[in-house]
């Protein structure tokens, strides 16, 4: 334990560019290892991107094919022995289920991994807390990110997300977006307090630049009005008039919104356009439709009403933008509720985390081409209840 206390204490005191020279300082003084790598996860989730000082740096690791993306899947640790008769240790860096990248430990064969793997592991989560907090002061671990330049448009896009997944004992939250570095407008937001879930799936409009200033406006005028206590409706009444005053009707968006009683699983419901939800329920797929409304800004001072949802537990509920369900194959078939439905069941033994992803890449097989015209946008929620 004493061990772990100055892990944490190095961590917790090393300059915001320096957190990875203070874990591989600290665990070759206290742990004996030989070599200490940091991987950040790609925008794609395609490969783990190493942390280092260009231009001098790792290859990047696939996700879905080498130990370290086993530790990243799975998010537990994976040990490996190495030719010359070391051990390797993989471990999650994940902050409150948000998966961050891999920390990868190279121990000599003298002292087995299993011995210190807990500690090993929660100098990982530890990490994991203090490179989400150094990214307001340092680019490092964004730049690592990236395996290719970002658009513009997609990086205001990265910049306004909450994360890509997230875990509390009531429910497991993830989304990912595709294509992940041209993406233009589609977005996501949740928010959680002690009691209450806020969930929001928005489906953009238009291309580039200007869609993603259009979701930026919607998106902070719903948090804005959210974070001053005001209930569902009067959330998208506010945002809409925002929006309208600025486009005029010219430019609208599409938005679903969830406020979920995190006791109980009874839900507020404002339907404002296009995403859809379909629900996996006892092994059973069903698209949910609730009363439609106006897009967010299509007219003047429109009026929302809230509906009513009821979720169960074990219920896994996954939104998808048109850019998923209107999606059409090189014959011109739309993807569509049956090949959606397949795609959940497939996919259902997966963590929500992993269920975004792995939807999208059955959609790219329907598609017929790698690069989606429209943006693609999978939020997944399993609903564990209390």
């Amino acid at each position: 334990m004493d061990r772990f206390v100055a892990a944490e204490r190095a961590l917790r005191t090393a300059a915001p560019h320096e957190l990875l020279d203070a874990t591989r300082g600290v665990l070759i003084e206290q742990y004996a290892a030989e070599a200490v790598e940091l991987f950040m996860a790609d925008y794609s989730l395609t490969v783990l991107q190493p942390v280092s000082v260009l231009p001098h740096t790792l290859e990047a690791l696939p996700v879905h094919s080498s130990p370290a993306g086993r530790a990243f899947g799975a998010q537990e640790p994976f040990v490996e022995s190495t030719r010359e008769g070391r051990t390797r240790v993989h471990l999650p860096v994940t902050v409150r289920g948000d998966r961050l990248g891999v920390l990868s430990v190279t121990l000599p064969d003298s002292e087995p991994a299993g011995d210190r793997l807990a500690e090993l592991t929660d100098i990982a989560q530890v990490l994991a807390h203090e490179v989400v907090v150094a990214e307001r002061d340092t680019d490092l671990y964004l730049q690592a990110r990236r395996k290719d330049r970002l658009t513009l448009a997609a990086e205001m896009q990265w910049q306004l997300l909450p994360g890509r997944s997230t875990a509390r004992p009531e429910y497991e939250l993830g989304a990912q977006l595709e294509p992940a570095y041209t993406i233009f407008g589609d977005n996501f937001d949740w928010s959680a307090t002690a009691d209450r879930l806020l969930l929001y799936v928005t489906n953009g409009m238009g291309e580039g630049i200007e869609a993603s200033l259009l979701t930026n406006l919607a998106v902070n005028a719903l948090r804005n009005a959210r974070r001053a206590g005001i209930p569902l409706a009067d959330q998208a009444a506010l945002a809409d008039q925002a929006v309208y005053a600025h486009y005029q009707g010219h430019c609208y968006l599409s938005t679903l919104m969830f406020d979920f009683d995190l006791a109980t699983g009874r839900a507020q419901v404002v339907d404002a356009g296009s995403p859809q939800l379909l629900r996996l329920r006892g092994g059973a797929v069903e698209r949910i439709t609730f009363e439609a409304q106006l897009p967010l800004g299509m007219f003047e001072e429109t009026d929302y009403v809230a509906q009513d949802f009821q979720v169960e537990p074990g219920d896994r509920l996954v939104f998808v933008s048109d850019g998923v369900y209107a999606v059409a194959s090189p014959q011109g078939e739309a993807y569509g509720d049956a090949a959606l439905a397949r795609a959940i069941l497939s996919t259902r033994l997966l963590p929500a985390a992993e269920v975004p992803r792995a939807i999208l890449r059955e959609l790219t097989g329907h598609r017929g081409q790698p690069v989606p015209d429209d943006d693609a946008l999978v939020v997944c929620l399993d609903w564990h209840g209390r």
